[in-house]
């Protein structure tokens, strides 16, 4: 299964958290990233990511992209909603492609928390 992993800058510290609570399951799938997320998880937890360009610069876009073709199947994107977003329009493109194309979408931790959950039992 492809995965795709972002985190808002506020949500990068529970994203790393969460990846490393849940490194063994994640370790059984491809990973994909936004770019700093993905850095981080490669660095501070040795899981194996492919990383897009940054959130801003275009990494959500590049990940609504492919999961629009197939190849991606859950997403988990910790959204700081406390924090406006100069890229919200390719926040809300990925988000709705998720709803296009009945991929989950994990936006906040106890949602991602329950996915992951679901998939360390699978």
């Amino acid at each position: 299964m492809h995965i795709a992993l972002i985190a808002h800058d506020r949500m990068k510290d529970r994203m790393i958290a969460l990846a490393g609570e849940f490194a063994p399951t994640l370790r059984r799938h491809q990973l994909l990233a936004t770019g700093t997320t993905g850095g981080r998880l490669q660095r501070e937890l040795a899981l194996s990511v492919e990383c897009m360009l940054s959130g801003p610069l275009g990494g959500d876009l590049q990940i609504g992209a492919r999961l629009a073709v197939g190849g991606v199947q859950a997403v988990i994107f910790l959204r700081d909603p406390m924090t406006p977003q100069p890229h919200e329009p390719d926040i809300n493109a990925l988000v709705r492609a998720c709803d296009v194309h009945n991929i989950p979408c994990a936006t906040n931790p106890a949602g991602a928390r329950i996915l992951l959950q679901h998939l360390s039992a699978s």
